[in-house]
């Protein structure tokens, strides 16, 4: 008995990409990366693993597809849900930390995702390009929006101190937001985003939170 022909939608190429890309993240989600094989990724998007292979020279190239996608997409969220005319740079900053944690960007799966990602980014270089691209675009935001609110604020601080500041605040965001992935239910909501005013506040010496409520 043979099976029934797949049938293929015309669609882009790039289109094609992130199908298989989201399929991908799907079955690391299930499975962690082991179990997202050539083949599974094909049932799951409904192709052939030629179809694949056209697209990507290998299943690494995939998964690190797959996990730039991923990581790029938690930036992105956080920044897309700040108003950029916002009337003062501590405003955005506190806007930023909100985002950064609150839901979508505070999220089980995406925390899941992350943490099956995460050997494969210790033992490969590719992966951990990735890695390092992806946290210094999130850092950088971060640092930049740190300096316009110490500048606005009459306190601007040399780039080294800033940059320093930028990495001590992103590691306590990092902290509230796996906390936060992992024990969804242990929090009160937004919670976690008024730690992350205060602490970053506390940091950077300015009073987040009188412009963020």
């Amino acid at each position: 008995m043979t099976s029934a022909p797949r049938k293929f939608n015309r669609i882009t190429p790039d289109q094609r990409k992130l199908a298989l890309i989201e399929a991908t993240l799907a079955l690391v989600g299930e499975k962690g990366v082991q179990g997202a094989t050539v083949r599974a990724i094909a049932d799951r998007a409904d192709v052939t693993q030629g179809l694949i292979r056209h697209h990507f020279s290998s299943k690494e190239e995939l998964i690190s597809a797959a996990y730039d996608h991923h990581m790029t997409t938690l930036t992105t969220l956080a920044q897309a849900t700040v108003d950029p005319t916002a009337d003062t740079a501590r405003s955005r900053l506190a806007g930023f930390v909100r985002a950064t944690l609150t839901p979508p960007v505070v999220d089980q799966r995406s925390l899941a995702l992350w943490a099956a990602f995460l050997n494969r980014v210790q033992q490969d270089a590719a992966m951990r390009a990735i890695h390092q691209r992806t946290y210094m675009v999130f850092r950088d935001h971060l640092e930049g929006l740190i300096h316009a609110a110490l500048t606005e604020s009459n306190h601007p601080a040399p780039q080294d101190r800033t940059r320093r500041l930028a990495i001590a605040c992103n590691a306590v965001l990092d902290g509230l937001w796996l906390e936060g992935g992992a024990l969804p239910n242990l929090f009160t909501p937004d919670e976690l985003s008024e730690i992350g005013l205060a602490s970053v506040g506390a940091l950077i010496n300015i009073d987040l939170k009188q412009k963020a409520e």
